[in-house]
C-alpha cells in the first residue's frame, strides 16, 4: 500500500491522473481512505478462493477495458524464507505497444512466427500478456506471504516452546517445594510421637 501511495502521489504531482485497481482486501483498505476517489475495481474476494489463471485472465479482460495509458503493477518480490521485498514492475500497455518504434517492435516480434498475422491476433496476445504477468506477481507475493507466515508460525512456536519449559520449572519447584513441607510434618510429627 505504501509503494501505491507514493506511485499514485508521484503521478499526480507530474501532472497526471491516477486510477487505483487492487486485488486483496489488504491494499484497497489501506489506500481507501486517501485515494478512495480513485479506485475503479477491486478484487478483494480474490483470497477467499484458490487462485487461478482464470481469475488473472477475468482482471486482465477489466484493465482491457480501462485501457490504461500507462500502468504499474505493485506486489511482493520473493527473495528468501525470510525476506521479500516491495516492487513496481512497469507493464507495456496496449497503448504504449502501438507507439512503440516500429523497428523496436518488429525486431523483437521477428523471432516468432504467427498465425493469422500478428495484427490480427495483437488484441488476444495483449490480453494474455496482462494475464500472465498479474498471475505470475500474484503468485509471487502468495509465496512470500507464505513464507512470512511459515517465518511467523516457527518463531511462536520456538517461544511457546520456551514459555512451557519456564512454566514447567516453577511447577516442579513448587511441587518439589510441597512434596519436602509434607516430608518435613511427616517427619517431625513421627519424631513428637
Amino acid at each position: 500500500a505504501k509503494m501505491c501511495r507514493r506511485g499514485i502521489a508521484a503521478d499526480e504531482a507530474a501532472g497526471n491522473s491516477a486510477k487505483y485497481m487492487g486485488i486483496g482486501a489488504k491494499g484497497s483498505a489501506a489506500l481507501k481512505r486517501f485515494y478512495g476517489d480513485r479506485f475503479t475495481t477491486t478484487f478483494e474476494e480474490c483470497a477467499k478462493v484458490p487462485w487461478t489463471f482464470g481469475a488473472a485472465s477475468i482482471i486482465a479482460e477489466k484493465v482491457i477495458a480501462a485501457n490504461p495509458s500507462k500502468m504499474k503493477v505493485c506486489s511482493n518480490k520473493f527473495r528468501s524464507l525470510v525476506a521479500y521485498e516491495t516492487q513496481a514492475a512497469q507493464v507495456v500497455t496496449l497503448n504504449e505497444a502501438m507507439t512503440m518504434d516500429r523497428a523496436e517492435f518488429s525486431k523483437a516480434m521477428d523471432v516468432y512466427s504467427f498465425e493469422p498475422s500478428i495484427y490480427e491476433v495483437w488484441n488476444d496476445l495483449h490480453e494474455f500478456y496482462y494475464a500472465t504477468v498479474i498471475h505470475g506477481l500474484y503468485l509471487e507475493g502468495a509465496v512470500s506471504e507464505q513464507s512470512s507466515r511459515m517465518a511467523a508460525m516457527e518463531s511462536a512456536s520456538k517461544n511457546a516452546n520456551e514459555m512451557l519449559e519456564k512454566v514447567s520449572l516453577v511447577y516442579n519447584r513448587a511441587r518439589q517445594a510441597k512434596i519436602t513441607t509434607e516430608l518435613c510434618e511427616i517427619i517431625s510429627g513421627a519424631s513428637a510421637v
